[in-house]
């Protein structure tokens, strides 16, 4: 669990987070939505600890980053994994080797213990055959599937995900989605989704928090989304047409 206390994040006079307190649970899919300029990006790099803040907290399963010491600090971001967007794959390492690199930055496993762990979470998002292939060899959904893969190589408690579907086709955003889920049931980590992808929102959003104006406006999940009064969530939600038709349904079944 994350757990995230009266958080305020400023660039000069521009005060990005206000105060947001929230939580974000173990074993589910936990996404933060809103509009550009939300804060969605500023909070995320919050929690990875690329961001220091000038207010608040932050504690991962119990440890405030702020009083950890710089060895500790860095041995917390040893189980954090990350799925960029746009992968961030290395252009010039073959699959396994992309793979590969946060073992080789955060473990002292051999080569062949790194090739087997590789092989392990290549199978497991369904990449046997890629190990040798170079990134501008894949497909864009290959790609993320080995970010996916990359992401979870070192065992990690927390994984943070920036649009994992953008770039993608209605399709194999589902794909991703339905992995990034099966992979947090199965490791049961703490998975953060920084998303404007309606679709996910209703696949996969177990707990979610909308952003307004760096301010936490609402947070709730899936099901409870389709019926909040919340003006600047149910505007938010009404971009979509297919949220549209969805929330009809849910109250038709409540009538």
């Amino acid at each position: 669990m994350i757990e995230v206390k009266d958080l305020h994040k400023s660039f000069g006079n521009a005060h990005i987070l206000k105060g947001i307190t929230t939580t974000f649970e173990k074993g589910k899919t936990n996404l933060i939505i809103g509009q550009s300029g939300s804060g969605k990006t500023v909070f995320l790099k919050c929690l990875l600890g690329l961001f220091e803040y000038e207010k608040g907290s932050i504690s991962y399963e119990g440890r405030n980053f702020s009083a950890l010491s710089r060895d500790e600090k860095t041995n917390l971001r040893a189980e954090m994994g990350m799925v960029f967007q746009g992968s961030a794959l290395f252009d010039s390492m073959t699959i396994a080797e992309n793979v590969m690199f946060p073992l080789r930055m955060f473990t002292k496993q051999s080569k062949s213990e790194m090739r087997d762990r590789a092989d392990e979470v290549l199978k497991r998002v369904n990449l046997d055959d890629a190990h040798n292939k170079m990134p501008s060899e894949a497909s864009g959904g290959m790609q993320k599937r080995v970010a996916i893969a990359r992401a979870i190589v070192n065992r990690p408690k927390f994984l943070f995900c920036d649009e994992p579907n953008s770039g993608l086709d209605p399709k194999t955003a589902m794909v991703i989605d339905n992995l990034i889920q099966e992979i947090t049931d199965e490791f049961d980590m703490t998975t953060v989704i920084n998303t404007h992808d309606m679709n996910s929102v209703m696949e996969i959003g177990e707990k979610i928090i909308f952003l307004k104006d760096g301010l936490l406006e609402w947070e709730g999940s899936k099901d409870t989304i389709f019926k909040t009064d919340n003006e600047a969530v149910t505007n938010f939600v009404y971009s979509s047409e297919l949220f549209r038709k969805v929330r009809k349904m849910y109250i038709e079944e409540d009538q």
